[in-house]
This record gives C-alpha cells, sequence and structure tokens, in this order.
C-alpha cells in the first residue's frame, strides 16, 4: 500500500494538556480505530467510539483515525484528546474539502485519495482496531487481516463487536476455512472481543508479536 501524495498538515490547537495516569504494564502504542462515519450510526456504536477513545488515552496510547469529525470517526477522536491522548487523523483531501475534517487533531494528514489514506494510517499505526462500520471500515479491516496474514506486518488487529454486527463475516470465513480455501491460523490472526476493555487488551498482549508466516502458494496467490 503505497502512501505517495500523502502531505502533513500540522495543526496543533490550543487546548489544555492532559497527562493520564498509566501504569508501565504495556507498550505504548498508536492505535489505528476504524469505525463508522455514518450520519445514520446507532447512538450505541458512538458510545462505543467513545468508550474506546476514554481507554485509549487511560492507557497513555496515541490515536491514529480516518481524521473525520463526524459520526463515530468524531466521537473516538473528541474522547481520546479529552483523555489527554495525541490524535492523528489522515484525510484525503475531497473529504476535507467537504468540511468533514477533524481539524483539532493534534496532526491532520492531508492525501490524495483513499488508497493513501489506507497506507499512511498503516504507517503510522502500531496496532488495529475494528469497530461497527460500513463498507469502508469492513475495507480496512480486511486489507490489514490480510495484511497480517500473509506477513507484510506483525502488528495486532482485533475486531471490537459487542451485538454481532460481523457475526455474518465470521461465519463466512468460518465456511471458507471448512473448504481449505482459508488456513485455520490466517482466520485466527483476527482477534474477537466483545467488550472496549479486552479490545486493548487484546491489542497490547498483540503488540510486539510476531506475524503468522504464509506458505509459498499464498504468497504467489496473494490471499489468505
Amino acid at each position: 500500500m503505497g502512501t505517495a501524495g500523502a502531505v502533513t498538515c500540522a495543526t496543533v490547537p490550543a487546548r489544555a494538556q492532559v497527562t493520564p495516569v498509566v501504569a508501565e504494564t504495556h507498550r505504548v502504542a498508536a492505535v489505528c480505530v476504524y469505525v463508522t462515519s455514518s450520519s445514520h450510526a446507532p447512538q450505541r456504536y458512538l458510545d462505543l467510539a467513545a468508550e474506546v477513545g476514554t481507554l485509549i488515552a487511560a492507557r497513555g496510547h496515541s490515536l491514529v483515525s480516518g481524521g473525520g469529525d463526524v459520526s463515530g470517526m468524531g466521537a473516538v477522536a473528541r474522547s481520546a484528546r479529552a483523555g489527554g491522548a495525541r490524535t492523528v487523523g489522515v484525510i484525503p483531501e475531497l473529504l476535507l474539502r467537504a468540511e468533514v475534517g477533524d481539524r483539532d487533531s493534534d496532526e491532520l494528514v492531508i492525501v490524495t485519495d483513499m488508497r493513501a489514506r489506507k497506507g499512511e494510517m498503516e504507517r503510522r499505526a502500531d496496532a488495529f482496531l475494528a469497530l461497527p462500520g460500513g463498507l469502508g471500515t469492513l475495507e480496512e479491516l480486511l486489507e490489514v487481516w490480510v495484511g497480517r496474514t500473509l506477513g507484510f506486518h506483525a502488528k495486532p488487529v482485533v475486531a471490537l463487536d459487542p451485538d454481532g454486527v460481523y457475526a455474518p463475516l465470521r461465519q463466512q470465513v468460518a465456511h471458507l476455512v471448512d473448504l481449505g480455501l482459508v488456513r485455520p491460523a490466517a482466520a485466527a490472526s483476527l482477534r474477537w472481543a466483545s467488550r472496549a476493555e479486552q479490545a486493548l487488551d487484546l491489542l497490547e498482549t498483540g503488540l510486539g508479536s510476531l506475524a503468522p508466516q504464509p506458505v509459498t502458494e499464498e504468497l504467489l496467490e496473494a490471499g489468505p
């Protein structure tokens, strides 16, 4: 995934700095959160995003997001900043012109298109957390999941699904495993959580772990 066309626009807002008290029991990381930006998202998913942002800050991590200030994307960023976390947003120029950019981010990275956005978010992140979302969230989750499976990165990937929105995805992947199209180890490289604290625990446990080693056939096929 390339990052060509990325232009960094550093914006440091005049806000009070809050220093979270963190027990040194885990590696401090930049957590990339994939989450809905839909204006029609149920309130429970916005509340979940806010809870995740609060936990990221409380545990001393920083946030990498899609750079929007609406829906779940805005909720996670605002909550992270409120707890003292550094926030980095990555947004395509087209969306910024639509005035949905999170201009309160400590750093707002403006890129040319969606492909550059995904590449820049992956480059800046140490771990990935997917919350309930739509097609964009699903695409982002699948891309980093496959990237870990193929050994392109060793960063932990976790999906937080408190009410089964991703249950059909899990069933589909299990079916592919049964057919021999996906290795069990590849399916297991994505960890699942039903609570926000559990999701952060899984990310912290996975930091620094080795990626599953792909076999030759998978590298040639470029699939999981």
